[in-house]
């Protein structure tokens, strides 16, 4: 039998490659942790590490125990976890959450939780969807609320769970004098415009730029923002026109001068998930309060 303390061993060296940045990690001794990994070397029967000039690294047999390794630690953590809440919701729950479905979703539902549930904890971390499924991945949170762009679909990853959290239409931010603010929006006036887009590299800047390529041009990005209070506020002034989803308006609220109007061009649409990777009582009644 492999033993679960080496191979959490053997996933922090993977996560951090030296065997003294897992000893800091693991609060033990450099020399401590290569004789546990030397030994499950033995356990395991096969080369788990080759050197590579004067450091260690992984072998392929190294990398496929990982693998295993983390089901097995994340399998542990769940039944660690299971007998901990037993069938009654407790303990702490971490959500990674983007900025405009924690105001909107996850703030109600943590206020609910402290009526029905008042030996659970919910946790708060502000992480965009890739930060937020990466964190869910290295075991950093234990619920992550992501949102794919109808425009850029994602296929869910192996061995996380997906849960449906709502669907809603991006919607064009204009000035309220601007001559297209009266009514819905043809992408294709507004090719003269400046656009004010999410960073370079995000699903946000992205999604803009296939939006616009299906209406026949390319956006002149000439701001970047990913608040979308700011982005608001930039519209106000004048700055460029920007496509918000419709959450935003509950979220952080429409200032005075600036208008939200549906797209005439394209059905444009930002779907929200729950994802886990583990089911306990407690991530299930953060997940049943999250999809009220």
């Amino acid at each position: 039998m492999l033993d679960p303390g080496r191979l959490r061993l053997l996933n922090e060296f993977a996560e951090h490659g030296t065997m003294t940045a897992v000893a800091e990690v693991c609060g033990l001794t450099s020399s401590g942790v290569s004789q546990q990994l030397a030994v499950l070397e033995r356990e395991a029967g096969v080369p788990l590490f080759e050197r590579a000039g004067r450091r260690v690294r992984l072998t392929a047999e190294g990398h496929r125990l990982v693998r295993h390794a983390r089901i097995v630690l994340d399998a542990l953590g769940a039944a660690e976890e299971d007998l901990r809440s037993a069938s009654t919701p407790r303990g702490p729950v971490r959500v990674a959450c983007f900025a405009t479905a924690a105001v909107a979703r996850l703030l109600p539902a943590i206020a609910a939780a402290r009526i029905r549930h008042p030996g659970l904890h919910v946790i708060v971390q502000e992480l965009e969807p890739r930060e937020a499924a990466e964190a869910l991945r290295a075991g950093g949170c234990d619920v992550a609320i992501v949102f794919t762009y109808s425009l850029i679909p994602e296929e869910p990853r192996l061995g996380v769970t997906r849960r449906f959290a709502g669907v809603e239409p991006m919607l064009m931010a204009l000035p309220a004098d601007h001559p297209e603010a009266s009514g819905s929006v043809d992408l294709r006036a507004l090719r003269e415009e400046p656009w004010i887009a999410g960073s370079q590299g995000t699903s946000d800047h992205e999604m803009l730029d296939r939006a616009c390529a299906l209406a026949g041009f390319r956006p002149n990005v000439i701001h970047t923002a990913d608040d979308y209070a700011l982005v608001l506020r930039m519209v106000r002034e004048g700055l460029g026109a920007a496509l918000v989803p419709e959450l935003v308006a509950t979220a952080v609220g429409v200032p005075a001068g600036v208008v939200l109007r549906p797209i005439s061009t394209i059905e444009i649409t930002r779907t929200t998930y729950a994802l886990i990777r583990t089911a306990t009582p407690a991530v299930n009644a953060v997940l049943d309060l999250l999809l009220e």
